[in-house]
């Protein structure tokens, strides 16, 4: 049963790999992109189901045990962001069908997706730090050529900037992952762990940490590394940034939350107090720039910047109940930002604008957009029965127990204005009076359904936490005691 593990990466590889074979039949582009996506949705959903009941799943590449071979390991958190990757990845292939063009679906979209979506799903679910480097580069070269793809004026300049920082980060990671092999002599993951607890985080670690959450927090957006993003992320068409705004950030997440639960915890009075800052900045802001915009595009870009504080907030706070409020609000901010950038796709092909100021009235001909909007600014600030409401509820109580009262309550206040700055796309979009140039009715449900599925999975969260809290109960019992991965991993 162990072979599961592969399988939410080696089903988008190969399916990249035969789609660039494809690439002169759409149709056949597009079905074999959507089959296979449901593939992978089908192998993650066992794969979350088989860690629930039989608990860490382990695989070692060529049969080498570790620290010495390639160990692929999904524990219950790495599994759930498996599935969200697959579930995501699938919608967003299907609101591709519309709204991507077909210039850009000939010029080998689809396999770049599924080459991302491997890159993500390898990610999550290594047990080795240089293999982490090695799927950073897969997702970031498939994310390459999405947000150049169509050659826009805008997409060449800002994929420049985006290809310069990335290649940095990644000669940082470089850098970082040879300097810890250098002092420890292994980059598995659990090994890493049990060397340096024993032998106690010297000043050095705490340097080559630092150096890691530098390396994270430009992949991850954290303040002041969040610079590339706003333009980055607004250049592609909607479907990529879907992708990026819903994948790509929660990846630098994921690995911060990973090494800084598992492998740096023994100077946590230091690395961790400085995430609880980072975090805080980055809430401030992510707020600011969200309610400074009126273009919905930019809008929905710091919102992200907004989310990925409150997430560090939740890992740097440090207690069972912050840690799992994590885990749980990044899955809802992976499904909200995906719904998010889909709807905002879906408004600019409608208008042909970004800009609140240009459009009113929407309401009249689409009501079923524009209370999408609505339900879409709720879930994002957390209001209840949502899915971002029992992430923040815990994170919040996980802050009051760490004594990080000040920060907790600016968290509290910032799901105010996240609520504002996206309850200002409804109000100023929606309502008021229809322009002269007002769009006529039109078909938008190739645009609508992928989001309406997410923002109903955000619903579902919500409504159905008793029957969920175990999964994710589990995901954040292995980052609250990490001898399980541990044990897991190095078992005989």
């Amino acid at each position: 049963m162990n072979n599961l593990v592969i399988l939410p990466i080696l089903i988008p590889l190969m399916a990249a790999i035969l789609l660039i074979f494809m690439n002169r039949s759409i149709v056949l582009m597009r079905a074999f992109s959507a089959i296979s996506s449901i593939a992978a949705i089908a192998a993650a959903a066992v794969l979350v189901q088989t860690v629930y009941t039989d608990g860490i799943q382990t695989l070692y590449l060529g049969g080498w045990k570790p620290p010495f071979g390639i160990s692929l390991v999904a524990d219950q958190f790495a599994s759930l962001l498996a599935l969200t990757t697959a579930i995501i990845g699938f919608l967003t292939v299907l609101y591709s069908f519309r709204s991507i063009g077909e210039k850009r679906e000939r010029f080998f979209y689809y396999p770049a997706v599924q080459f991302l979506l491997a890159g993500v799903s390898g990610a999550f679910l290594t047990g080795d730090l240089f293999n982490l480097f090695v799927f950073f580069e897969v997702l970031l070269m498939a994310s390459y050529v999405l947000i150049v793809i169509g050659g826009t004026k805008i997409q060449l300049r800002e994929s420049l900037k985006y290809i310069v920082f990335n290649i940095i980060s990644s000669a940082l990671f470089v850098i970082g992952v040879a300097y810890l092999y250098a002092v420890t002599g292994t980059l598995n993951m659990a090994d890493l762990s049990v060397r340096i607890s024993e032998s106690g985080q010297t000043g050095l670690i705490t340097v080559i940490a630092v150096l890691f959450l530098i390396v994270f927090g430009l992949k991850g957006g954290i303040f002041p590394l969040y610079f590339w993003m706003p333009g980055s992320y607004y250049a592609p068409p909607a479907a990529v940034s879907a992708l990026f705004g819903a994948l790509l950030t929660k990846v630098g997440l994921y690995a911060i939350t990973r090494v800084f639960t598992l492998i740096f915890t023994q100077d946590a009075a230091f690395t961790h107090q400085l995430m609880v800052w980072l975090a805080a900045l980055t809430i401030i802001f992510g707020v600011i720039g969200s309610i400074a915009y009126w273009d919905v595009q930019k809008i929905i870009i710091y919102n992200i910047v907004t989310a990925v504080g409150v997430i560090l907030f939740g890992i740097a706070a440090n207690t069972p109940a912050s840690i799992e409020g994590s885990v749980y609000y990044l899955i809802h901010d992976m499904i909200i930002k995906g719904a998010l950038f889909m709807l905002g796709g879906a408004l600019f092909a409608l208008t042909g604008t970004n800009n609140l100021k240009k459009m009113s009235g929407l309401i009249k001909n689409h009501p079923v957009l524009g209370w999408m909007f609505m339900i879409s600014a709720v879930s994002l600030a957390g209001v209840p029965p949502f899915s971002g409401f029992i992430g923040k509820l815990k994170i919040a109580e996980g802050g009051f127990l760490s004594g990080e009262f000040v920060i907790t309550l600016l968290m509290l206040l910032s799901s105010l204005l996240v609520l504002y700055s996206v309850m200002k796309i409804f109000i100023n979009g929606f309502w008021g009076d229809e322009q002269e140039d007002a769009p006529a009715k039109r078909q938008l449900k190739g645009y609508m359904y992928p989001a309406a599925v997410l923002l109903f999975l955000s619903l579902a969260i919500g409504l159905g936490t008793e029957l969920i809290a175990p999964y994710f109960h589990q995901a954040a019992d292995t980052l609250v005691n990490p001898e399980k991965y541990i044990e897991a991993v190095l078992k005989e």
